[in-house]
Parts: structure tokens; sequence; C-alpha cells
């Protein structure tokens, strides 16, 4: 499903566009999202953020979910250093995120590790998008599709510029491989019946360590439900 405000970034057309200043950031509020405690359940509001995303279907070390996610680096680094280039300064790139979930399986069921089974990968649902900061705009992700679409295309062309407020949600920080994720999520659902809360949405991940770079028993990967109140 796209969200209202989005667009998409495959029309080959020139671009015009110009660095505006953000009234506000809010870069601490955004650092605040990203500092889960491990084995603590905690509720945040997240607010109406902008992203660069791309949805797809099959498991993360597929050749689909890899395309993605090199697209969506080419365009995010690209931006960061037209913003520089431009003013001096740029903020960071944040770190990548994705929304998972399989038809027909519930936020409920998503608390139960049998509800989304590794033998299913191929039926796995996704979408990959990493937030774009101030003053990161519309116009200048373009310009920076346009010169990433040069470079040769890929999955340049699915990707979408959208703006999403994911609204009240319960999180838990999950350090370890991703396959021992299913502990952490049964903590993180356990958390939120004793809130009095209920999921809605989908499962969201937020990785925080490179699994290029770090021991798999040391990455750090935020697991994020959508809630509502129970009744």
């Amino acid at each position: 499903m796209v969200h209202p405000g989005s667009r998409s970034l495959g029309i080959r057309a020139r671009s015009v566009w110009r660095i505006t200043v953000a009234k506000s950031t809010g870069f601490a509020e955004l650092d605040a999202l990203l500092t889960a405690r491990k084995g603590h359940v905690d509720f945040v509001d997240v607010p109406e953020l902008a992203f660069l995303s791309i949805d797809g279907t099959g498991a993360p070390d597929g050749q689909q979910f890899q395309a993605a996610l090199r697209a969506l680096y080419a365009v995010s680094y690209g931006a960061h250093f037209l913003v520089k280039k431009q003013t001096g300064a740029a903020p960071r790139v944040m770190p990548l995120e994705a929304l998972w979930w399989m038809e027909g399986v519930t936020g409920e069921q998503l608390a139960h590790p049998e509800s989304f089974p590794e033998s299913d990968r191929d039926a796995w649902r996704w979408r990959a998008m990493i937030a774009q900061l101030p003053p990161i705009d519309e116009a200048v992700v373009r310009h920076a599709t346009e010169q990433a679409r040069a470079k040769g295309g890929g999955a340049i062309d699915a990707l979408r510029f959208e703006r999403w407020a994911e609204g009240p949600s319960a999180q838990i920080m999950h350090v370890g491989p991703y396959s021992t994720e299913s502990t952490s999520i049964a903590a993180l659902h356990a958390g939120i019946a004793a809130h009095g809360s209920r999921p809605r949405g989908r499962h969201h991940e937020i990785y925080l360590g490179d699994p290029r770079s770090a021991a798999p028993e040391r990455l750090r990967t935020i697991l994020r439900q959508p809630v509502e109140p129970a009744a």
C-alpha cells in the first residue's frame, strides 16, 4: 500500500531543485526514537517523516531485496552529497528500515515465531526504506535519482518519495543475529498486551548494525510494532 503523499520517482524528466532550510529538524526527537533498550518495551509516538522507499517480495538475502538496498543507498547518499555540495553541510544518512508482512498473517500472530516461517521466505512481503532528513526534500531526491539512474538503473525507477506518520508504537532493541529475533518479537508483543494495547499495521525493523562489518552477535536491530488500544 502506498501511503498518502507518496511520489513515484520513475518519471524520466529533468527537475529544477533548490535547497531550503527547514524550520525545525527535530534531530533530537529522531535520536530518541533510535534508542530502544534491550529487554525493555518502550512506547513511542512516531511523527510524520519523509522516506525514500521501495516495495518487494522475498527473503532479505534474495536478489530483489539486495537490488532494492543498492538503489536506496545510491539515492540516499547522492542526496546527502548534493546538499553538502550546495550548503557545506548535510544531515547524516539514516539507518535502513524495513516493514515485513505476509498475506493473511495478523499483527497478533506475529507474536508467535511459527507465523513467519523460514520455509515461506519467498512469500515474505517487504517495504525497504531510508528516512530523509531536512533539508533533503522531494526535489533533492529527484535530482539524486536522476544521477543514480545515469550510472545504472537497477531498481532506481521503483523508488518512491513519501511522507508517513507511524504514530503510537511499541519497540524493543534486539541484539544478536537476525535469525534469533523471534524471542525479542515475543517479548515485544507480550509488553504490548500488558500495556492494554494490541498490534496494528506491520512489523517494523530498524537496522542500526551493519552485517557487512559487525559480528552477528553484536548486531543491533530495533523491532517496532504500531499499536492501538485493545478495547
